[in-house]
């Protein structure tokens, strides 16, 4: 069947209008950043969709010789027929709502733009195969999975892979860069910068890789499923293998057991999964936004760009802070699609068709929070004087690895290390020490030669393991 996906017409301008008189912000100001999605998500790239499975439906039954007295059609007809999606425009948008307000139907309104145009093309006769067989959920379940699987692997997933890469690139050029981190928001076990972002990266791939291996589903076997209407017209055709080249054809997963909808499963399994993508990189802004707070990071500033309208000396985290809202509405949307579309009433009810006129704006949601992460991250420098500084105030946090050398030491026999953690709970819970008196403390214990110079040679910017190895778990490739 023909790829329709790099001779589109640039559906973005049939929907074009002053930004302030939009009713939501997604076709307003933010619109340049999701405007890649119109192609695949917008009621304009609904329509041409459907148009495309009705056409490829046509050629389909003619190409199979389903229906008795149908001959295959011309190289020619078959183009003609394929332009009228490769050539759907801002003009076939309207003519489209011309039809559907007669209708009151906008598949029907498909089935009838088709029909007006077989007589140009020479197959007039064809009209009463046009939607044959089909129920209009056979047409919608096709056309929303094309869709879907279009921004899914043309806009979603590049943006993804864009986020990645400036994440792992950060990760790496920072892997070295000790951090005094901060388990319950207190001093804790150092760790460096680039691990602590490779954590993200690598939860985020993690995510990426179950969405990239998405199945998209579809069907078309009519009112409930069942083939009934197509047995009793053509009783001699194999329907089940019409059914399932023809969707298989599209590129899609084909699901021989259904209602009169494609269950929508395979739906809610995606975006429960961009959902999860979502809540982790949620988190890392709320984290960055709080290192940023602290200092570990420095913004730079833009331009001609103002911070504050009072407060000339505020460069503030507002691309990580624009990114949690977004993901935090692009998560309860997905969260909702998800659980009403596996529910449907008996055969089939309304509700999937309403709620999934709202995927793209749950798509886009999560496209404005992922550009406003990248363009925040390019804005940062590590600050590696604030982060030294905050472990150097920090002695008493190398009282973990005392204890555990003392643990140690007393297992191989040296005499005088009983109680090792109360005696670094007394010496250091709720207290400030400086590397003086650790280093005293450590000189009095009667440690082995070798275990005492071991930690007297520590600091807190040196207890952090193999913190910068572990990045490399990011490309696979593990140092021991």
């Amino acid at each position: 069947m023909a790829d329709i996906a790099h001779s589109r017409v640039d559906l973005a301008s049939a929907a074009r209008g002053a930004s302030s008189l939009t009713l939501g912000p997604l076709d307003g100001r933010y619109r340049e950043a999701v405007a890649p999605l119109v192609d695949f998500l917008s009621e304009a790239a609904l329509n041409r969709d459907r148009v495309h499975v009705e056409v490829e439906w046509l050629i389909h039954l003619t190409d199979q010789q389903v229906l008795p007295g149908a001959a295959p059609l011309t190289a020619d007809q078959k183009a003609g027929l394929r332009r009228i999606v490769t050539e759907f425009d801002a003009a076939a948008v309207d003519e489209l709502a011309e039809i559907e307000k007669v209708t009151v139907h906008d598949v029907k309104a498909v089935e009838y733009f088709i029909a007006r145009r077989l007589p140009e093309l020479g197959i007039g006769e064809l009209t009463p195969m046009v939607h044959f067989g089909c129920t209009s959920e056979d047409i919608n379940n096709l056309a929303y999975a094309l869709g879907i699987k279009g921004a899914v692997e043309q806009v979603w997933t590049p943006a993804a892979v864009e986020l990645l890469e400036s994440l792992e690139s950060l990760a790496t050029a920072a892997r070295s860069v000790p951090m005094l981190s901060r388990t319950h928001g207190q001093p804790a076990t150092p760790t460096t910068l680039g691990k602590e972002i490779a954590v993200v990266a690598y939860r985020l791939r993690r995510q990426l890789h179950r969405i990239t291996r998405t199945e998209f589903l579809g069907k078309i076997n009519g009112a409930t499923g069942t083939y009934a209407a197509h047995y009793a017209s053509v009783p001699t055709a194999d329907w089940q293998k019409v059914s399932r080249t023809f969707v298989e054809g599209l590129s899609l997963g084909w699901n021989p057991l259904t209602t009169q909808i494609e269950s929508h499963d395979w739906q809610a399994e995606l975006y429960a999964d961009i959902a999860r993508f979502n809540r982790i990189l949620h988190n890392f802004c709320t984290d960055v936004w709080s290192y940023i707070s602290i200092g570990y990071f420095a913004q730079v500033p833009v331009a001609g760009a103002t911070g504050s309208s009072t407060m000339p000396h505020k460069v503030n985290p507002i691309r990580f802070e624009n990114a949690e809202a977004n993901l935090e509405l692009s998560c309860a949307l997905f969260d909702s699609l998800g659980s009403t579309l596996v529910t449907s009433r008996w055969q089939r009810d309304l509700t999937d068709s309403s709620s999934q006129r709202n995927i793209g704006v749950a798509f886009g949601h999560s496209i404005l929070a992922i550009s406003n992460v990248l363009k925040g991250l390019q804005r940062l420098d590590v600050a590696e004087a604030v982060l030294a500084a905050d472990l150097d105030a920090n002695w008493e946090i190398l009282g973990e690895a005392v204890q555990m050398v003392m643990r140690a030491e007393a297992i191989a026999g040296v005499d005088g290390l009983a109680d090792p953690y109360e005696r670094l709970k007394e010496l250091t819970r709720g207290q400030r020490v400086d590397a003086a008196r650790m280093r005293e403390f450590v000189a009095g214990l009667g440690l082995s030669d070798e275990a005492e110079q071991r930690l007297l040679d520590l600091t807190p910017a040196r207890y952090t393991g193999i913190a910068a190895q572990l990045v490399d778990h990011l490309d696979g490739r593990t140092e021991r």
